[in-house]
């Protein structure tokens, strides 16, 4: 079978569509400072509503779309193995943010590359091009300049969580981009599911004040938003590079509390988000001439 323009021009259509996915997931995921600043609940009661208002309005969109039986259908191992990663994953992520600095996690997420790189050659014999090495490690190099003020500060447990959380989502990226038919909204709802006992049993979860349990309604909400375009992207472009462009996360956010807490980054901030950003866009430009 010859292969025809523009079949190729659609695979060029659907790696961009994947990029694009990617990029709004990294800009919502880097809001979570401003919501976890918000709130003075406890880790484990920002899980519990935070998977409540995360499953309803996912269903609620599943249901409008009429997907609810097919997402459900099409769960299978790879769906559940995704469900009970995101659960894990979730649950180390907001314990992360209580535990230590917003500017740690980012300098331990922004090892998502390498640490997915890794996965995907054990899962796919997907190597790494050049260009994506190279960001990568132009990428750390841009995170520990931003965090460069705050190493002495560092909190173990909330390093442990967070280097676990990169750790599961490289894994979900693996199992997006290696069974491309799994869904993406049904394992998010899953995983909150699985979470609500547990929280309950660790929390206080009714004891959380109405405006508070609001804005968690609100992070739940965007981030249901986020997970869902960080999977459809992830089926779409390599996961090494899918987790590269997720350390545009890393910049962002102090961007974010600047603008609406009126916190001043620092020189350092301002630095390690302009190498974390060229790395970001230099690296997607070139692996892209390269497989154009």
């Amino acid at each position: 079978m010859v292969e025809t323009g523009g079949g190729m021009a659609d695979n060029t259509g659907n790696h961009w569509l994947g990029i694009w996915l990617m990029v709004l997931s990294a800009v919502i995921f880097s809001t979570a400072g401003l919501f976890t600043k918000g709130v003075q609940a406890g880790a484990w009661d920002v899980i519990f509503w935070r998977a409540v208002f995360a499953a309803l309005v996912t269903l609620t969109i599943l249901a409008i779309r009429g997907q609810l039986g097919g997402e459900w259908g099409a769960m299978g191992a790879p769906g559940w193995a995704a469900a009970v990663i995101g659960a894990v994953s979730t649950s180390m992520f907001i314990s992360a943010f209580k535990a230590t600095t917003i500017a740690n996690v980012s300098l331990i997420y922004a090892t998502a590359p390498l640490l997915t790189a890794a996965m995907a050659w054990l899962a796919l014999r997907e190597a790494m091009g050049w260009p994506m090495v190279l960001g990568a490690i132009g990428a750390l190099v841009g995170v520990a300049v931003l965090v460069s003020g705050s190493f002495g500060g560092l909190h173990l447990r909330g390093d442990l969580l967070a280097l676990g959380m990169t750790l599961g989502m490289g894994a979900l990226m693996v199992i997006y981009r290696v069974y491309p038919a799994t869904p993406a909204a049904m394992p998010m709802v899953m995983s909150g599911i699985l979470l609500l006992p547990v929280a309950f049993y660790w929390g206080a979860p009714f004891a959380v004040s109405g405006r508070e349990i609001a804005i968690l309604a609100a992070f739940a909400a965007v981030f249901a938003l986020a997970a869902i375009l960080l999977a459809e992207g992830s089926k779409r472009v390599p996961s090494g590079q899918a987790a590269l462009l997720g350390t545009l996360e890393a910049p962002l956010a102090p961007i974010w509390a600047w603008a609406l807490l009126g916190e001043v980054p620092e020189a350092a901030t301002f630095l390690g988000g302009a190498l974390i950003l060229v790395s970001v866009v230099a690296a997607q430009i070139f692996s892209t001439e390269r497989s154009g």
